[in-house]
């Protein structure tokens, strides 16, 4: 294991910027979660933008029934000219009747539909009394207006937090959507090391959600749930505090954290962990041979970026130059400002111009920005990688830290073949 940093960056003064952004809207989210969550159904109140951005994003196949859509507003609906919730409660009705397996249904709030400002709170209560107890209506904001990109999941499960049943056992909670392969592994473990019973929010069928109580212990597994995180405290849940499983490091210590929550020391998690720990370290490695010394800058887009940095700075020999994330929460993100050593420029928010600035004056080798940034940074010399892309791919616990870090070398291996196949296009490039 790497060393521990003398100094890590949790005290590091933060850079705050609140300026222009460049992000994906929240609705983006629905993008996996419809993926993981069996029996919901994601209806969108929005307009045909909205409906573009989801069916492009999503590339839903034509042989597969999604399970979202969207309500599209008409212009009659954003003049006042007709009664939305006359024609969603109707909307509703149909998609239910043509789709009965649906147990939960989620109605999600867009830009246009909070500029004519919608009740879509209210709505779901008034739906969830027509249509309950079989379909369960709840509601959540995914308006790029407000919303980062994974700021839809945070919202939809922070939605679904109130509504769990009560209990009093002592239960570990999970709470982050995974891929189905990557929980099955993080579970598998868990049972070896001896910690249950182990629930998952969110679950893969309405039946297995889980009850929060006073002696609920949960580990988040992404660290953008900071709404989440608070629903989670006010229902009287305790969290655990760790690094999030991202390397072999970060897997490990998360689970001795979680462990420990449960009176199962550290020597019990390595016993369990030495071979798939073994088997990560010998993936990493082969990607560090192209990391290692290099400087990697940081834009605000995901909220994984800490997690990325301590990662690959600890793990793949990275130099982190400026650490940026839309939004910083120390509660949560403080294990992981720990282990990351002092240097880098710890900012949260964006003035995307001034950014931009830090990055033309620090020449990266690396860039983590948003799509929109991507090719105007790469036709100035830089080489990106997208941020999106960190979280569409199964990055999570020992079996995928080879793919990670997979992900950060490509860009730079590519660019080294054009170096090699185009040295007077590159060298005009930069």
């Amino acid at each position: 294991m790497t060393s521990l940093p003398q100094t890590g960056c949790r005290t590091t003064p933060v850079l705050r910027e609140r300026g222009q952004r460049e992000v994906f809207c929240g609705l983006t989210g629905i993008i996996w979660l419809h993926r993981k969550m069996q029996d919901a159904f994601f209806l969108v109140v929005g307009s045909r933008t909205c409906a573009h951005l989801l069916q492009s994003a999503a590339g839903v196949m034509i042989f597969a029934e999604p399970r979202f859509g969207t309500a599209i507003l008409e212009e009659k609906d954003l003049a006042g000219m007709a009664d939305a919730n006359a024609e969603l409660d109707r909307e509703v009705a149909r998609l239910l009747e043509r789709r009965p397996d649906i147990r939960q249904l989620f109605l999600v709030g867009s830009c246009p539909s909070e500029v004519i400002k919608l009740d879509l709170s209210r709505a779901a209560e008034r739906l969830s009394a027509i249509h309950g107890p079989a379909v369960r209506v709840l509601n959540f904001s995914g308006s790029g207006i407000e919303t980062t990109f994974t700021e839809g999941e945070d919202a939809c499960l922070a939605s679904m937090v109130p509504a769990l049943p009560k209990t009093q056992e002592k239960e570990l909670l999970m709470v982050g959507a995974l891929p189905d392969v990557v929980e099955d592994q993080a579970l598998d473990l868990l049972a070896q090391i001896g910690v249950g019973p182990v629930r998952c929010l969110p679950a893969k069928r309405a039946e297995l959600d889980p009850a929060i109580g006073p002696n609920t212990r949960y580990a988040l597994t992404q660290p953008f749930l900071g709404d989440t995180h608070a629903a989670l405290q006010r229902r009287g849940a305790q969290i655990i505090n760790a690094p999030f499983p991202f390397g072999a490091e970060g897997t490990t210590l998360w689970l001795k954290a979680v462990a420990a929550e449960f009176g199962i020391g550290p020597e019990k998690v390595d016993e369990v962990v030495a071979a798939p720990r073994a088997r990560a370290e010998k993936a990493i490695a082969a990607a560090a041979s192209t990391l290692k010394g290099k400087r990697i800058f940081f834009m605000p887009d995901s909220q994984l970026e800490i997690p990325l940095a301590r990662f690959l700075t600890r793990e793949c020999g990275m130099e982190a130059i400026e650490i940026s994330t839309p939004y910083l929460h120390t509660d949560i993100h403080g294990p992981e400002l720990d282990l990351i050593a002092q240097g880098p420029v710890i900012s949260e928010g964006q003035d995307v111009d001034l950014q931009l600035d830090r990055v033309r004056a620090s020449r990266p080798d690396l860039t983590v920005c948003g799509l929109g940034l991507a090719n105007p940074l790469e036709a100035e010399g830089l080489a990106t990688k997208w941020a999106i892309e960190l979280v569409f791919t199964p990055v999570h616990f020992f079996e995928q830290a080879g793919d990670l870090a997979g992900l950060f070398a490509r860009p730079l291996r590519r660019r080294a073949i054009l170096a090699a196949q185009h040295p007077n296009r590159m060298e005009a490039a930069e």
